[in-house]
């Protein structure tokens, strides 16, 4: 097995705290989707909520997945004045997080 080429992949694993209302969830969600149409190095965005049987989600609920073709670019991402306004506003939102970057295998 070998890394795929020009993929990295960016996962925030996320619980929002319970006094945030759905409405203001979505609102936080399509603002993180819009991220992709501000900063280059972004290349996609998915999200999804947590559907496990397994109950091994220790309380975490969202997961987003953004694309990037390299660590500089998530570097880039991170630095970037959008993505600092946005995480301003989304991680007081939230009750626990874990960011983790990968590069996916083939």
């Amino acid at each position: 097995m070998g890394e795929a080429k020009g993929i990295v992949k960016h996962l925030l694993i996320a619980k929002f705290k319970d006094d945030i209302p759905p409405a203001r969830v979505e609102e936080l969600i399509k603002d993180y989707a819009n991220l992709v149409n501000l900063i280059p190095p972004m290349k996609s965005f998915h999200w999804g909520k947590d559907v496990s049987a397994e109950n091994l989600h220790q309380g975490f609920t969202h997961v987003f997945e953004s694309t990037f073709e390299s660590t500089e670019g998530i570097a880039e991402y991170v630095a970037h004045p959008a993505h600092v306004e946005y995480a301003n506003v989304l991680l007081p939102s939230l009750e626990k997080v874990i960011v983790i970057d990968y590069k996916p295998t083939i």
